[in-house]
């Protein structure tokens, strides 16, 4: 029951920014997290820094069940539960680093209280209020807010509940990468380092084609499929028999809009996707985009309607030559040119190829211009490799099923998440009763 729950102040269960790294420590290499680097417990790569020369805001130190938010601009949402760190983890001093009172409270207890949304906002309010060039909060916030806490066991089950689902979402994230990680390899020594075509030079007999198309990790009767020499062409040296060629060639080039001001009910909740570039992120896919047209706003802009599995490239701004697949029927703005190909086995090709290239497409539209911008007339010039459909048939059966499982991931992710944020607030105000969940 919620009311034998006990009242205390964040400060009172936890330790806020107890340990910085000394002068005079014996690292000589760290490890540094910065604040943008972690965003809902999603971290990236971390910094390896001489730690001589490392920036004077590297000094938190942290341990494992640790937990970092940012103060800066917590609407950002940048924090996250620290696991099993190494040794000479550095963090920013733009993170409060949370250590609790174990004894008191559970730690992933503590981290869903932190990420609860009326924890956020309420942090942002403090922080829009400050008198700092960037919204902020002083720790001392952190520890004056107010937590009501249920017996240590039922903490426990609880967080229990909720890491359950995010070890899930974290599982599919992991499978997603590997997959990629896989589908790019592939591509890159089949498209990139014409490992197939190296491999049969000089290959006479039967024996030494198995032989080599072992050594590379393809059939006998794929590794035949590619020619056994190379021609000059203007993209350079390209295998015998493919073609250099234009973006245009392999499909229509949709330059997106936004619905004119006058149509006053453009946008719904419900409706077709709208993409724009803060929809899109590192994945494959763009599951869920922020906003939706309604059918106004959809027939104000209908000629610029994509079709299911074409692929989006932002071509304007600093996150320019970001490749995604929109999985649905959809539109987007003037800042993005999609491709819908001709041919669908050509799709996963083209896809790769272009995500494989985003500094180029980056510095196609630079220029010397403040605000990069790649037209859809230089976008559709593009240059690119055109191999023998054969090829193109047998990497699209080797990728297909893999971008196929990661689309199942995402979507699967996003349902793990929406339970996860409807169970959390209804879990940590004692309106959910875990008295009979077995740890």
């Amino acid at each position: 029951m919620k009311s034998k729950w006990n009242k205390y102040t964040i400060g009172d269960i936890v330790e806020i920014n107890s340990e910085s790294l000394k002068k005079g420590h014996s690292l000589t290499v760290i490890e540094y997290l910065d604040t943008s680097s972690v965003t809902e417990n999603n971290f990236d790569n971390t910094e390896i820094l001489d730690a001589r020369n490392a920036p004077s805001r590297a000094k938190r130190m942290v341990q494992d069940q640790d937990i970092v938010i940012s103060t800066v601009r917590p609407n950002l949402k940048h924090y996250g539960f620290i696991e099993n760190p190494k040794s000479n983890l550095i963090v920013s001093t733009g993170f409060a680093v949370i250590r609790c009172k174990t004894e008191l409270v559970e730690p992933r207890y503590m981290y869903y209280f932190l990420s609860l949304t009326s924890t956020t906002n309420y942090l942002s309010t403090i922080a829009d209020g400050s008198t700092s060039t960037y919204p902020s909060i002083k720790p001392s916030v952190i520890s004056e807010l107010n937590i009501s806490l249920p017996a240590l066991p039922t903490q426990k089950k609880i967080a229990h509940i909720l890491s359950t689902l995010d070890d899930k979402i974290e599982l599919n994230r992991k499978m997603n990468q590997t997959l990629e990680e896989m589908a790019q390899a592939l591509f890159k020594s089949w498209f990139v380092d014409f490992d197939p075509v190296h491999a049969r030079v000089g290959c006479k007999t039967d024996d030494e084609l198995e032989s080599a198309a072992k050594e590379i990790g393809i059939s006998k009767e794929v590794l035949e499929l590619f020619p056994r020499e190379f021609v000059e062409s203007e993209m350079g040296m390209i295998p015998l028999g493919w073609e250099a060629k234009i973006l245009k060639d392999f499909g229509r080039v949709v330059t997106g809009k936004t619905p004119p001001k006058k149509v006053e009910d453009a946008y719904n909740n419900i409706g077709k996707p709208f993409i724009t570039p803060t929809d899109v992120d590192d994945s494959l896919f763009v599951t869920s985009t922020n906003r939706h047209l309604s059918e106004s706003g959809e027939n104000a802009i209908k000629n610029t309607v994509i079709t299911a599995g074409s692929i989006c490239v932002t071509c304007i701004g600093s996150q320019m030559g970001k490749t995604i697949i929109s999985p649905y029927n959809a539109c987007t703005n003037q800042q993005i040119n999609s491709i819908i190909v001709n041919e669908k086995s050509i799709r996963n090709y083209l896809f790769f190829n272009l995500r494989s290239r985003k500094n180029e497409i980056f510095l196609m539209g630079s220029g010397g211009s403040t605000m990069p911008l790649l037209n859809k007339s230089s976008f559709e010039k593009m240059r690119v490799l055109m191999p023998d459909e054969n090829i193109l048939r047998s990497f699209n059966t080797l990728v297909k099923n893999k971008l196929e499982l990661i689309l199942k991931n995402d979507l699967q992710t996003i349902t793990l998440a929406h339970m996860r944020d409807t169970l959390l607030p209804k879990l940590l105000s004692g309106e959910l009763d875990v008295s009979e969940v077995q740890l």
